[in-house]
């Protein structure tokens, strides 16, 4: 990839704007915008099909969003950037079939009251009364242009201007499933509870995703929506997507407390995120992989993932097991463990770090939900029942590949270096230099406490971006600057689009180092090139595989001994 040098982060070509967005992503937008919705849509359309269609090695998702596609690639898959740029722009200027007419779909929403908490102060900003506003909400027929933040999320596009409202200057932590919201110029419906800045006004017991189905999102771009007022209540759908596991098998762990935010990962998801689901899976990848990898497990195996305070397990059978990522003072890392029927093993607080790992050999068995077994909590997704594990769970332990192990040798601690106070971590920036972009290259932040595996908070107030009037794709690190000036760095479990304006990507390398970072850490951004930062994540790629390297000789070396 040595022709990575001569990417430009901007280009144009066909009548269509290419942006690198980040070091594992590029967007393709739209020179100039037709005049008509349906027009643009289906012009977008075609370039996400066409996209598609041409079954490139390292693409894995292409996500359409109001006004572009944007297209998330793994570095290290693809061979030369050139080349791929040159494939794509060759299938745009092919003559594309326009995609099929949407379906319409009628929706009833109970408006104002407890459905709707933001509903009075929608009037009172817009001078209307109660009748009017819903009047006015279920006039149009809207166009789906998108589908994300959560799975399932549709953006929708016709609402009427009187209406138009700007997102909240702090966004909520939680917002019930099925609130019907406004943001800007656009409105949707939140299928889970989630987080979310948009002012609420009504709910909806429609469901909106479903992961049996194919596609998982009910709703499509393309599709339009009708909303009507109701005053009927149906019964509170069931929202989880992951039945919990039933029964045990020989070999099994009991939790006995389950410590902070410990859930099942493996590496994540790939390919849904045209349907709002976001990666999930491990926020620090590399110390997952490794935790596996030292029991010869494969890499994408299920991992317990704990947050400061780990659980306190029971083993109901012999096995081995490996820690990774935070430390502890008194349990040792990055090496094999051997632990007998009967033990109790208590991970406590952790003593440097953020999130920890617990890889079982055999790793842990739990039902692939789209794919994955990794928890996604907003959806309900994966893991144990699709939440974090609780007291008295019990949890099955696949057939390990590997059965012998030496306890005699561990990985040095540099393989995974966790992040020192202050940290620093480089960014690509995005958009045009401005005060918020010099402040925060050149002022040191804090974590807060209110950072989780959607994303990490920062104290601080930096001078605010102009408000964009569309909501686009975004991905785990990217910087968002909502309009409290406190700038989020979004993780794994993070929502796929996303309207707040962006500061830029932390890049991919430094991302397994972000996941590591606990509440009164210090962050300093340092602004670094796309070439550099390809160079850094094969760089990173490299340090793993000779770590595994290792790790395979000392797991051949313990065969033979038996």
């Amino acid at each position: 990839m040595d022709s990575i040098r001569d990417i430009s982060t901007s280009t144009t070509r066909g009548g269509i704007v290419t942006r690198f967005i980040g070091d594992t992503a590029v967007e393709y937008s739209l020179l100039t915008d037709p005049t008509s919705l349906g027009e643009r849509l289906q012009t977008l359309s075609s370039i996400a099909n066409a996209i598609r269609e041409l079954s490139i090695r390292g693409i894995g998702d292409v996500v359409v969003s109001p006004d572009r596609v944007t297209v998330i690639y793994d570095p290290l898959l693809i061979d030369c950037l050139t080349t791929f740029e040159a494939r794509v722009h060759a299938a745009l200027a092919q003559p594309q079939s326009p995609p099929t007419s949407g379906k319409l779909h009628d929706v009833p929403v109970r408006y104002g009251g407890e459905s709707g908490p933001d509903f009075d102060a929608v009037c009172r900003a817009h001078a209307i009364d109660s009748k009017t506003l819903i009047q006015l909400h279920t006039e149009p027929e809207y166009v789906v242009t998108a589908i994300g933040f959560v799975p399932g999320f549709p953006y929708l596009e016709g609402l009427p201007k009187t209406l138009e409202t700007p997102r909240l200057s702090t966004p909520r932590r939680r917002v019930p499933a099925g609130s019907v919201g406004i943001g800007g110029s656009q409105t949707g419906v939140y299928p889970f509870e989630t987080p979310g800045g948009w002012h609420l006004i009504g709910r909806t017991d429609t469901t909106f995703f479903d992961p049996i189905h194919s596609p998982p999102a009910l709703l499509q771009p393309g599709d339009r929506v009708r909303f009507y007022e109701t005053n009927h209540v149906d019964p509170a759908p069931n929202h989880a997507t992951t039945a919990e596991p039933k029964g045990t098998t020989p070999n099994y762990i009991t939790i006995l407390e389950p410590g902070l935010m410990t859930t099942v990962q493996d590496l994540g998801r790939s390919g849904f995120r045209a349907s709002g689901v976001p990666s999930s899976g491990a926020a620090d990848r590399v110390s997952a992989i490794l935790a596996n990898s030292i029991l010869g497990n494969p890499e994408n195996a299920a991992v317990l993932e704990y947050t400061l305070l780990g659980p306190t397990v029971h083993f109901k059978t012999d096995c081995f097991i490996a820690i990774a990522g935070a430390t502890n003072n008194s349990l040792a890392t990055l090496r094999p463990i051997r632990v007998r029927r009967g033990d109790t093993l208590h991970l406590g607080h952790v003593a440097k770090g953020c999130r920890g790992y617990l890889a079982v050999a055999g790793g842990f068995c739990v039902p692939l939900v789209l794919n994955s077994c990794s928890t996604y909590m907003p959806a309900k997704l994966g893991g144990h029942g699709g939440r974090s594990l609780q007291t008295g769970d019990q949890l099955a332990i696949g057939e390990p590949l590997v059965t012998s192990f030496s306890t005699t040798w561990s990985l040095a601690n540099d393989v995974v270096p966790l992040p020192t106070s202050p940290c620093t971590l480089r960014i690509l920036p995005e958009g045009p230099v401005s005060s918020a972009h010099r402040v925060m290259t050149s002022t040191p932040m804090n974590v807060t406490a209110q950072s989780d595996r959607m994303g990490i908070r920062f104290h601080g107030a930096l001078p605010p971006l102009p408000a964009t009037s569309l909501s686009r794709a975004v991905l785990p690190g990217t910087i968002q600057l909502p309009p409290d000036g406190k700038p989020i760095l979004l993780l794994c479990d993070a929502q796929t689009i996303g309207g707040y304006p962006v500061l830029g990507q932390v890049i991919a390398a430094d991302l397994p180092r972000a996941a590591q970072l606990r509440p009164g850490d210090t962050v300093c951004f340092s602004e670094t090139t796309l070439a550099d930062a390809h160079r850094l994540y094969r760089h990173q790629h490299d340090i793993l595989a000779t770590a595994q390297q290792g790790i395979t000789h000392a797991l051949g070396l313990a065969g033979k001994a038996e």
